[in-house]
């Protein structure tokens, strides 16, 4: 059965994840992105994607692709947009994930304007002259004054354009008054819009900037929920005057704390191990992703930490997030994603594992030797990567040296040759229909026979691996089937032979 909203949560919640296209999908945003998803699938509303381009500089088409693959790898799915994806040659998505491209702010320019336009008619916005340098004096003159730096108002009052000067910006009128608002995370939060001067909105009609643009997106896309990182905080009251000027419904607002490094300084775009796509690349599964990105910042009722994407949206509440930075735990995204691997179905490990093993050249063609390959080892393994790694030598034997097939000097390849033979002989015996783990532990005291079982079990699992560290030599031949098993042994028995 569906959640009832609190009273204070309409129903049709209208919320967006506006990323700006200027580098690698950072996990923090994200997490903003899962935050918002999981508000609008808990109370059945809708997620939009919206891309903030206004910076014609900076944004950069390869960034957008890696924004929409990164939320398709996560099963982050919005819920409308422009046109179907596709149309401007986006990124096709598998499955339905995103059957629309986003909204751009660069292909909205002619609806800023028009509410550009009204302001500075309304009064509420004026052309500014001031240039970099005339904005630098007055910096200078209010720190020499002892005062907190902002615009000094120099053009607020002007009647007609200076002489010899063309307009440099547009700026809002910034009310002298208090803006307060609850945010849904932080309680009553109140600022001071005395101290900010007016502030800068556009370059010029046809080049908005940020803070203008992102208040009329959200109001003309009817968004309720503003829910975003606390590093947005400051530019919130503008956005409340703004909004407030054009007659646009105010949403509520929840900013929630950012992500910290262990040392607990901000996560930035600098280092690339903050790149979504980067943890894909190292084999961490989007299930285990979703799971630990929900909990920095926020936690369920009681202590469970390993949730489901379904068990995420039924629990996800807004009034559960912390204030405090949340601490990015490699650690502990490691144990969630070794413990998802234990639990995602057998065939859709393997799929990943394939893909990496295939980045080795190796082709895992055979899909039930892969599957049980993958079920041997993967409550061994960290990562798919790893998996990947732990699986190999069932497709392709590692080379190694003879002297590898020694345990611990107590033997000489001359005795290895002869236990191994002594294997071979009592494996045979058992039909290739029938080589499965019962019958190889059933005829595991023959092989040992009266040596210490190291002297027998170790060359035998080198010969069947070609590792030094591997799964226990029955659960490998359970696996690679009966002739396989034999080819390697004879392959060792040759090399321990021949002494190299």
């Amino acid at each position: 059965m569906e959640a009832a909203a609190p009273k204070s949560i309409p129903k049709s919640v209208r919320v967006r994840f506006a990323p700006s296209p200027t580098g690698p999908l950072h996990v923090g945003s994200v997490r903003t992105a899962l935050f918002n998803w999981l508000f609008a699938r808990k109370y059945g509303g809708t997620f939009v994607l919206r891309i903030e381009d206004t910076d014609k500089e900076r944004s950069k088409k390869e960034f957008e692709k890696g924004i929409l693959e990164g939320l398709a790898w996560m099963g982050i799915d919005w819920d409308e947009g422009p046109e179907p994806l596709g149309t401007h040659g986006e990124l096709p998505l598998d499955g339905g994930v995103g059957a629309f491209g986003p909204y751009r702010q660069s292909e909205r320019t002619a609806l800023y304007k028009n509410y550009l336009t009204r302001l500075l008619e309304e009064g509420h916005a004026y052309y500014c002259y001031c240039t970099k340098e005339d904005i630098e004096a007055q910096r200078q003159a209010m720190l020499a004054a002892g005062l907190p730096p902002k615009y000094s108002g120099h053009c607020r009052t002007l009647t007609a354009p200076p002489p010899g000067k063309d307009p440099q910006t547009i700026r809002f009128k910034v009310p002298e008054t208090k803006v307060e608002f609850n945010d849904l995370v932080r309680g009553k939060v109140s600022f001071d819009a005395a101290l900010f001067g007016d502030i800068i909105i556009a370059k010029d009609l046809d080049n908005p900037l940020y803070n203008f643009a992102v208040v009329v997106d959200d109001a003309l896309m009817k968004i309720t929920h503003v829910i975003r990182a606390e590093d947005h905080l400051s530019n919130t009251p503008k956005q409340i005057l703004m909004g407030r000027a054009l007659g646009f419904p105010e949403p509520a607002y929840a900013h929630i704390p950012l992500i910290l490094n262990p040392d607990r300084s901000k996560m930035s775009k600098r280092f690339s191990d903050t790149a979504l796509l980067n943890y894909r690349e190292r084999g961490y599964v989007p299930e285990a992703m979703m799971n630990f990105l929900a909990l920095l910042g926020w936690h369920p009722k009681g202590d469970r930490e390993m949730l489901s994407k379904d068990e995420l949206i039924a629990e996800f509440d807004i009034g559960r997030v912390q204030q405090s930075g949340a601490v990015f735990n490699e650690e502990k995204l490691d144990w969630l994603n070794r413990e998802h691997l234990k639990t995602m179905p057998l065939d859709e490990v393997a799929r990943g594992t394939a893909a990496f093993l295939a980045q080795r050249n190796i082709v895992a063609a055979n899909e039930h030797l892969l599957e049980r390959a993958v079920a041997v080892q993967r409550s061994r393994a960290k990562t798919e990567r790893d998996l990947a790694d732990a699986v190999a030598f069932f497709f392709a034997l590692p080379e190694y040296g003879a002297e590898l097939l020694v345990w611990k000097d107590r033997s000489t390849l001359n005795e290895v040759a002869e236990v191994l033979g002594r294997a071979a002989r009592a494996l045979e015996k058992i039909p290739a229909e029938r080589f499965d783990l019962e019958a190889l532990a059933a005829i595991l005291p023959e092989i040992v026979g009266e040596h210490e079982r190291g002297i027998v079990l170790w060359p035998l699992r080198v010969a069947l691996s070609g590792l030094a560290a591997s799964p226990d030599p029955v659960e490998i031949m359970s696996v690679l089937g009966r002739d396989e098993s034999l080819r390697r042994i004879a392959g060792a028995i040759r090399k321990a032979s021949a002494g190299k």
